[in-house]
């Protein structure tokens, strides 16, 4: 008899390029990285998926680190090519966006919902066809009344603010930890307290 393998995802979206990378909208993908660089692991340019992608083996499951690089908005195309092509059960997919409706400081686990009005996450949703996988929700703040939003997702955080964000990336980095290892509902006990 063949066992399968069992192949845990981790997807950090945001916007491709150094000229994105430390904006609002890329807070997913920077906590990803950070994950992957705790953990001595290295992201490779993956053409047929169209992402970055780094692995590892740990306590008998395979973990696959994942970094769209089909700009936010078309993030699920390459989620579910891996999906699919890995047989990666939905409840084994955490993905880690930004959240403008959650406080700087913020994180919030769940383990399914609507995209919330994030197009990233709306995206992977249509792509996959359904609500029911784990995400990590980190908190960017709302824009000022009458900022665009859009623009606002793809400014940078002001110097007090990347003291904050900083503080959060460890938090982030602990809660895919604990998710990889423990699960969603130690997860949300752990990190969704206010």
């Amino acid at each position: 008899m063949i066992l399968k393998e069992r192949v845990k995802l981790v997807v950090g979206l945001g916007n491709p390029g150094v000229s994105y990378r430390f904006t609002r909208h890329n807070a997913g993908a920077e906590a990803v990285g950070r994950f992957a660089k705790a953990n001595g692991l290295v992201f490779k340019s993956n053409r047929s998926f169209k992402s970055l992608i780094a692995g590892t083996i740990a306590e008998g499951q395979t973990v696959c680190l994942v970094l769209p690089q089909t700009f936010m908005n078309r993030s699920g195309v390459a989620v579910a090519a891996l999906v699919r092509k890995k047989n990666i059960a939905f409840k084994d997919i955490l993905v880690v966006y930004d959240d403008a409706a959650l406080l700087l400081g913020a994180i919030k686990m769940k383990a399914r919902g609507s995209s919330g009005g994030h197009l990233g996450m709306a995206s992977v949703i249509e792509w996959l066809g359904t609500q029911d996988f784990n995400r990590l929700r980190i908190g960017v703040d709302a824009p000022a009344r009458g900022e665009d939003l859009a623009d606002y997702c793809l400014s940078r955080f002001s110097k007090t603010e990347e003291r904050i964000i900083h503080q959060v990336y460890k938090f982030a980095v602990e809660a895919i930890e604990v998710w990889l290892t423990q699960g969603i509902d130690v997860s949300m006990n752990r990190f969704n307290k206010k």
